[in-house]
C-alpha cells in the first residue's frame, strides 16, 4: 500500500505540565508547540471527550524526529483508568536506559523489571517498560550488539 506516512503517536494526559516532567525532562523530548483549548476540536469526537472538558494539544520532537509524539491534556472531567490488558504502547530506542529508569523512578513512576531483548535478526539488548502518570505504557530499549 502506498501513500502512508506515520505522523505521530498520542497519549491522553490529565496534567500536561506533570506529564512533561517525564516526557521532556526524563525521556528528552522537546516541546515543538502547544495549542490552547479549542472548543471546536475534532479530538472531542475521536477521543470521546465530553464537551465540558478543556483540551490542550502538545507536540513533541526529538533531535532527529520532528513532531513524532503528542500529548492531549483533558481537564475538567474525570479520566477513567485504562482497562487492562494494555492496548497500546510507544516504543523508544534510548541511549541511556539507566538514566531514564532512574528519572522515572524519581518521579514515582512504575518501572518494570528489565528484560533481555533478543531481536529477530539476532541482536541482543535491554528492554524496560515504564508507565507514565496516566497509565500510558512506554517501552524503552537499547541494542547492545549481536548475539
Amino acid at each position: 500500500m502506498s501513500g502512508v506516512r506515520f505522523q505521530r503517536g498520542n497519549h491522553v494526559v490529565a496534567d500536561l505540565e506533570r506529564a512533561l516532567t517525564f516526557y521532556q525532562s526524563v525521556l528528552g523530548f522537546d516541546v515543538t508547540f502547544t495549542l490552547p483549548p479549542n472548543p471546536d476540536s475534532y479530538s472531542y469526537a475521536v477521543f470521546d471527550v465530553p464537551r465540558e472538558a478543556a483540551m490542550r494539544f502538545c507536540v513533541l520532537s526529538t533531535a532527529t524526529q520532528e513532531r513524532v509524539m503528542a500529548l492531549t491534556e483533558v481537564k475538567g472531567v474525570d479520566i477513567a483508568p485504562l482497562p487492562h490488558p494494555r492496548r497500546s504502547a510507544i516504543v523508544l530506542e534510548i541511549d541511556n536506559p539507566d538514566a531514564v529508569m532512574a528519572g522515572a523512578r524519581a518521579l514515582g513512576l512504575t518501572v518494570y523489571d528489565e528484560e533481555v531483548l533478543k531481536t529477530k535478526d539476532g541482536r541482543i539488548g535491554r528492554e524496560i517498560g515504564i508507565v507514565d502518570f496516566d497509565d500510558n505504557l512506554i517501552v524503552i530499549y537499547k541494542i547492545l550488539g549481536t548475539a
